[in-house]
């Protein structure tokens, strides 16, 4: 998301994060930024296949989830938590279920067109594809919306992630996010909701 810090602007142009600063090289958005670094440490080939059709299927991916996955399923976590943090005032439930729908939508496209009866998104090995949908896909649990558990299918998908990853890195890359809801119990300094609750409002419309 945006950030006004003036440390930001130094590594982003866009100024927002995540950045990346390599050297004197820097370099924004969390897709350019993964497939920088598959290429520059040489990574094991499934993660973003130099096979061409294989590496295309990921691309292919990539492009679909920003404007579905992506599109919807932070916005729970804005919803239940950080608008109301900053707002001082809970969304009505109708926002959620809006935003609940264009997601079962996206989920229903997700397990037809990209998994099917494969084990991950690209074949049967792990990919950088995988990754970038599931931190996506777990935002929602973190709030309470447990979207894997009346899909099966879906279900089976996250267990495989988690075996590929390693089930203790997979939930301590995601231990913000499953925790997120004590970030209700923090005290935000009233200058910053002012500034910042207009700008939330904004992004879900």
């Amino acid at each position: 998301g945006p950030s006004n810090s003036e440390g930001a602007g130094k590594v982003s142009l866009l100024k927002k994060v995540p950045a990346l600063k390599d050297g004197d090289f820097t370099l924004a958005e969390c897709t350019a930024i993964l497939l920088y670094l598959s290429r520059k440490y040489n990574t094991p080939d499934h993660w973003y296949p130099s096979d061409i059709q294989k590496r295309a299927r990921v691309d292919e991916y990539l492009s679909w989830h920003h404007t579905n996955i992506r599109a919807n399923a932070p916005k729970t976590m804005w919803i239940k938590v950080l608008i109301p943090l900053f707002t001082g005032q809970p969304l009505p439930s109708e926002k959620l279920q809006e935003v609940m729908e264009g997601l079962s939508t996206s989920l229903k496209q997700f397990e037809e067109r990209f998994l099917q009866d494969k084990a991950f998104i690209i074949g049967s090995e792990i990919s950088l594809a995988d990754l970038v949908a599931i931190v996506e896909l777990m935002q929602p649990v973190g709030v309470g919306c447990d979207i894997f558990e009346d899909r099966p299918r879906l279900r089976e998908w996250r267990r495989r992630v988690e075996d590929a990853v390693g089930k203790e890195l997979f939930f301590q890359a995601h231990e913000m996010i499953l925790n997120i809801k004590e970030l209700s119990n923090i005290q935000i300094d009233p200058q910053l909701k002012e500034q910042l609750a207009p700008v939330l409002m904004k992004m879900l419309k």
